[in-house]
């Protein structure tokens, strides 16, 4: 941690890059100030756990990659931090990258904590990215997707039987994501 923040919370997204990095839990910044990330249920484990193999596996051998949870989303013009669930880009991403570039795709698994903001103010930043094509809300309670998907703008869809990701030609089945768990 740099010797200016020593006994003061960070001020700006520079400090807080610098911050972070010295945190034993992650924490998004939203402008403001850094919010440290909760632990989640294994429900939300499994959901986006089970959407990125398929996504992987679906994606391999070709020029886009879906990251986990572990990498940053830089927002409204690189002025806030977020993790997304999971985050498809089709731009590479350098091995030391701490951030994914040009998100194609992003997924939030929403949760009682965090609804507010997944349907709100980070509906705004993500769609807000010139990259963002689509994103994902899966439900954990019910076996329901919403897509914000850009065409001209961004409309709102609900999903209930498959997740249906035109951008990368996949069409992927809702129940598997969600058997044994609602």
């Amino acid at each position: 941690m740099s010797a200016a923040l020593k006994g003061r919370p960070p001020t700006s997204l520079a400090e807080f890059l610098d911050w972070e990095r010295g945190q034993p839990v992650r924490h998004e910044w939203d402008g403001v100030q850094p919010i440290a990330m909760v632990g989640g249920t294994y429900r939300h484990t499994e959901i986006a756990s089970r959407l990125y193999d398929a996504l992987r596996g679906a994606l391999r051998g070709g020029p886009c990659s879906v990251v986990r949870t572990d990498m940053k989303v830089l927002t409204a013009q690189e002025s806030r931090v977020r993790y997304p669930d999971l985050v498809v880009t089709c731009t590479p991403i350098p091995s030391l990258a701490v951030a994914v570039p040009d998100p194609v795709l992003i997924m939030e698994v929403l949760s009682d904590s965090t609804a507010g903001a997944d349907l709100g103010v980070k509906l705004a930043e993500y769609t807000a990215l010139p990259s963002l094509r689509r994103y994902l809300i899966l439900d954990t309670e019910d076996r329901l997707a919403l897509a914000f998907a850009r065409d001209q703008a961004f409309r709102r869809v609900e999903l209930r039987d498959v997740l249906d990701l035109p951008e990368f030609d996949l069409r992927i089945p809702l129940a598997p994501l969600y058997e044994g768990l609602v």
